[in-house]
């Protein structure tokens, strides 16, 4: 792991001082950076004080006025060249983020991934920020609209996905004309250092100006400082609903712009008409990767009752196949959760659905002794409930599986319907007619409806996000971009005369 440090510039045991041209500073506590692979001290930050976070908004402020002039696809070839740095430390980069977060190695190195295809992305994109052009209704006019950077973005990132979300609007950002300022989860800072390390060359090798890319590593008082300052114009935030709701009222109290990425309660429907061998991979893997912690993972299992049981025969003998360990080694599974925390929340959970009178299939577990020395390893667990419990209708963040049971489509989808959260849905059938209901106005409503694959992970060209508690929020594909822009409407008289709207008359 030192030689990881090292090759990403973190081999200091204490860091927070200026990373090149892109310069950051923390002078408040030190927060540490433990592993939950081990228990161990990987390295420790300075925390940003109200004047160090200043300083970088001020940066930022400064930076916007030259970076909004510079062409737009002059800004994606510099993403571009990002993105070929992360492929360069891709390995590197990886391998800390399942250290520090706790995700398997594969899955670390698929975050990186993102962060490369998302650079692609945005490389296209900055030649493709269209507007629209209008008929108007008076003669020798023409009527058209065109995108604007609207200036310092906020980000709010969540330890779950330490460095693609992050990506996911940094780069749109960029080619968009606007400046970023990054406040990471304060569980994986130093993952956030590295990613600012990687595309400092980028950076200085192509004239940008300071404070582009911004970094403020501390705790909750930072994402409270974003949410109220004015001079930042949009603050995407992912995290929890009830995080959410406070940068929500925050931002729109000073009517600025949040884009909102928060839980999800996420359902797969399995009809009589499911292709099981296919379905119960995709389920087990929504269940438990990334040890349950994704905002997609897969919370609640709808199935039908004349296949309940045969899907719960055949989840049980998935799932004695697990092996849980230390996610640097490719033989295992499913990693830690994030800290000791979160394993606490997943023993309440547990004890809430014995009270409420649930019954495990796979039993659950906080695992102990060689390899489980940080406490924070548990054992995924499965168990049949009722929808609307108040324990199954809240998200926990662990490898816990409820399973519901339903005798039509329609009573299927109205159970996946009635929670609070609307982020990621799917079903399994290979009838044409269920899948079509499923997608249709009648069916899921969620922001994501998938047919024959799971509710986890999603494919960055299209746009990724959800509704109801989950926020609203859309990032990465489609026309996420323009929740990084302002909308202009531009008409143009190239004609002799100034006829009003409307055939209004005003003569003097």
């Amino acid at each position: 792991m030192q030689d990881v440090l090292k090759a990403l510039g973190l081999d200091k045991s204490l860091l927070g001082v200026s990373t090149g041209l892109q310069s950051w500073t923390g002078s408040g506590p030190d927060i540490e950076s433990h592993s939950p692979t081990n228990g161990q001290l990987i390295g420790k930050i300075a925390s940003a004080t109200r004047e160090d976070y200043d300083n970088v908004v001020e940066a930022a402020q400064a930076a916007f006025i030259q970076w909004r002039l510079v062409p737009a696809p002059k800004r994606g070839e510099i993403v571009r060249q990002m993105g070929e740095q992360f492929r360069r430390y891709k390995t590197e980069l990886g391998t800390l983020v399942s250290y520090e977060m706790g995700k398997s190695l594969q899955e670390g190195l698929g975050e990186v991934q993102e962060i490369i295809d998302i650079c692609d992305f945005a490389v296209g994109l900055s030649r493709q920020l269209y507007g629209l052009t209008m008929h108007s209704e008076r003669p020798a006019h023409r009527m058209y609209e065109q995108w604007h950077p609207i200036g310092v973005v906020g980000i709010i990132s969540a330890f779950n996905f330490p460095v693609a979300v992050w990506s996911w609007n940094s780069m749109l950002a960029w080619v968009c004309g606007d400046v970023c300022v990054w406040k990471p989860s304060e569980k994986t800072p130093l993952t956030a250092v590295a990613c600012q390390n990687i595309i400092q060359s980028v950076l200085q090798a192509n004239d940008v100006p300071e404070g582009v890319s911004g970094l403020v590593v501390g705790g909750r008082e930072v994402g409270e400082w974003l949410s109220h300052d004015e001079r930042v114009a949009l603050v995407s935030a992912t995290g929890s609903t009830r995080m959410g709701k406070a940068v929500a009222q925050a931002v729109g109290a000073r009517l600025g712009r949040s884009l909102l990425e928060l839980g999800g309660n996420n359902a797969i429907i399995m009809t009589p008409n499911a292709d099981l061998p296919m379905a119960i991979p995709a389920i087990v893997f929504g269940a438990v990767g990334t040890a349950g912690q994704r905002c997609t993972s897969t919370r609640r299992l709808i199935i039908h009752e004349s296949i309940y049981e045969d899907v719960k025969q055949r989840l049980a003998k998935a799932y004695a196949q697990l092996r849980i360990g230390n996610p640097l080694d490719p033989h295992f599974h499913v990693g830690p959760l994030i800290d000791t925390l979160a394993v606490a929340q997943y023993q309440q959970a547990v004890a809430e659905v014995t009270q409420s009178g649930g019954k495990f299939v796979v039993a659950p577990a906080v695992l102990s002794g060689a390899g489980f020395e940080s406490g924070c390893y548990v054992q995924p667990c499965v168990a049949e409930v009722e929808n609307h419990w108040p324990i199954v209708q809240h998200e926990t963040f662990a490898p816990i599986l409820y399973l519901i049971k339903y005798r039509s489509l329609e009573e299927a989808i109205a159970l996946q319907n009635s929670v609070p959260q609307g982020l990621s849905s799917a079903i399994f059938t290979l009838n044409m007619r269920e899948a079509e209901l499923f997608l249709s106005h009648a069916g899921s409503d969620c922001g994501i409806a998938n047919v024959n694959i799971g509710t986890s992970g999603a494919e960055i060209g299209g746009a990724f996000g959800g509704e109801k508690e989950t926020g609203g929020g859309r990032e990465s594909g489609s026309d996420a971009w323009k929740a990084y822009m302002r909308r202009q409407t531009n008409t143009l008289n190239y004609g002799t005369t100034l006829p009003l709207a409307q055939g209004i008359k005003f003569e003097i």
